[in-house]
């Protein structure tokens, strides 16, 4: 599925069965809720925080799906085209990074694991 593919997807489903979109201020703030549950996965697989109950159960993919839904939902709302954007966002961290990383002795020292 293309990312503009998917910005479709999401707004057949929420014009069908959504409703309406929320607003872009309800959105952000359920974007920062979502990236938080995953936050809270990623410490507890690979940070140092152990699972609690409720924590169980839970599925990396699926939060992280969460946070990419939610992030189609505002570029939607704000007429933004994810594809477009993110072209040009590749553009400006390879130009900007070209020799950047290879240089940084903490990445080439660093286990690759």
């Amino acid at each position: 599925m293309t990312i503009e593919a998917a910005q479709q997807q999401v707004d057949e489903w929420i014009r069908t069965i959504g409703v309406r979109y929320f607003s872009e201020l309800t959105n952000m703030a359920i974007l920062t809720e979502e990236v938080g549950e995953l936050a809270r996965i990623m410490a507890r697989t690979y940070g140092d925080q152990s699972f609690k109950k409720s924590d169980l159960g839970r599925d990396l993919g699926d939060e992280m799906a969460d946070v990419l839904w939610v992030l189609i939902c505002l570029a939607n709302q704000t007429g933004v085209n994810l594809t477009e954007a993110f072209e040009r966002n590749m553009a400006k961290k390879t130009e900007r990074d070209a020799g950047r990383h290879a240089a940084n002795e903490k990445l080439r020292d660093r286990d690759a694991g």
